[in-house]
Parts: structure tokens; sequence; C-alpha cells
């Protein structure tokens, strides 16, 4: 049986969401290098498919934010995609955070990545990485991502190390099937339209029905009675999008398993607190 690295762990992982991304240019290798530099105990990342059926990391479906020019995703190939800069933008953005070498970055494919995150692996041992699933209405589509993403875990021998993550629990699900093995996660955002014990209900059962590992609450649902309620029905609670280090003593008294924030500095200094 497979010991998941960090499962018994009493400290809360710190997760830099789309690596360091209040430093340095979401979903690049920039931001995933800032992050292992500000010792964040693992990465969450953003894949689409590309026409040529390649998963490539970014989070919008579209390149006019990141990528500041006209096209999809899903209707360009892989090579289309590298030649997009997606760090010019952060430094019209973010001057404070701005540097030269982040204009250089260029749209990374699962696969560049992936061999980041194996070289990292050889200081960083323990190392987690969350991927989540951009899954999309165009038939098979789906499928192939989930297949694409699973060929590319077992290629590089860290499927211990990855949890594989979707808002779509369809998607969650056939992970499972496709490879029963990957560790998988459940995502939720905020819905305002039930009550919240009807809210809190439906979340759980819904995860433990597509044989999510984890459960990923937005900050807005992680009540303490929630996160009491997923670790009694064997799903690990991480908590996302979270910068205050307040989170971090939180993490502790609730026993959330992760925290995944855009700053891993920042929540790291104040988990050293505890020690001073």
């Amino acid at each position: 049986m497979r010991v998941h690295p960090f499962l018994h762990s009493h400290e809360p992982l710190i997760i830099a969401h789309r690596g360091a991304s209040a430093l340095a240019p979401e979903n690049t290798l920039a931001a995933f290098a800032r992050a292992f530099k500000d010792e964040a105990d693992g990465l969450e990342l953003d894949v689409h498919l590309a026409r040529d059926g390649v998963p490539v990391v970014i989070h919008d479906s579209s390149l006019r934010r990141t990528g500041l020019t006209i096209g999809n995703v899903g209707e360009m190939t892989s090579k289309q995609l590298s030649q997009v800069n997606v760090g010019s933008w952060f430094n019209r953005a973010k001057p404070r955070f701005a540097r030269e070498k982040y204009s250089r970055e260029h749209l990374p494919t699962l696969a560049e990545t992936l061999a980041f995150f194996k070289r990292t692996m050889a200081e960083r041992s323990n190392s987690m990485l969350y991927v989540e699933l951009k899954t999309e209405e165009r038939a098979g589509v789906t499928r192939e991502l989930i297949e694409s993403t699973v060929e590319l875990v077992r290629h590089y021998s860290i499927r211990a190390h990855i949890v594989v993550i979707s808002f779509d629990l369809k998607t969650v699900a056939l992970v499972k099937q496709v490879d029963s093995g990957i560790r998988t996660g459940a995502l939720w955002a905020p819905q305002t339209r039930v009550s919240a014990t009807i809210r809190k209900r439906r979340m759980l059962a819904a995860a433990r029905d597509c044989a999510a590992d984890e459960i990923l609450l937005h900050r807005l649902l992680a009540s303490r009675g929630t996160v009491e309620l997923a670790v009694e029905n064997n799903l690990s609670p991480v908590v996302w999008t979270v910068d205050h280090p307040a989170w971090v003593q939180r993490a502790r008294n609730w026993e959330i398993h992760a925290l995944i924030t855009n700053n891993p500095a920042k929540l790291k200094a104040a988990g050293m607190l505890k020690f001073t």
C-alpha cells in the first residue's frame, strides 16, 4: 500500500497557487522556481488541452489576460502556444515585482513542468503537485486530457506526489477509472443559493461519490465544522486561496491538510513563529 508523503504530517502543507503568483507570473516555470525558493511544500497549477492533444499549463481558456493576445488554447497547437509570452503582463500589472527575465517566460507544457518538478525532487523529495484539470464541453476532450495527464505522470514516475483536482466531479471520478492509484481532489467554490448546512452535506456526499481523496474548499466555505466532517469522512481538507498568516494557526487547530496560497513565503514565515 502506497503511503502518501504528507498524509500524517501535523503541519499544514503550504502549496503555491499557480506557483508564487503574488511575486512572479502565474503558471510559469519562473513562478514555480520562486515557490520552491520560498520553501513551498508544493505547487498548484492549471492544465488545458491544446488542439494537438498536448496538455499545457495555463489557467484561462483564452490567451487574452496572461498572453496579451487573441486566441483560445484549445484552438491552437502546443507549438504555437509555446511561442506565447506569458510574463510581460505581470511586469505591467505588478511593476513593484517586475523582472526583465519574466518577459521571456513562455507558456509551458505539462511535460516541461513535470520535468522541472522531477528535477527539484532531488532536493525536495516530499514535494507535492496539485494539477487542476480544466475540462471543456467538446466531445472527448475531457477523457483525452485525463489520459494524457496520467500518461505523463506515469512517465515521470511521480504518481505518489500528484493530486489531480477539478471542479467537475465527473472528471474526478474518471481520473480514478483511468488510474485508481492517483490521488484526487474535489474543488468547491462558494454558492449562495443554498443554506450552509445543505451545502456542507452536498459537498461531502458529492466528494465521496466521485471517490475523491481530498476536498478543496474555498476559504469562505472552510468552517471548523466542515473541516471536521471532512476528516471524519476520510477526506483530507485543503483550503484555497489564503494569503493571511492567521490561516496557519487555524490550519493547525482544525487539522487542515494543506493551504493553497499566492505567497508561500508569507505563510511559511508565519509557520516559523511557533518556534520563536
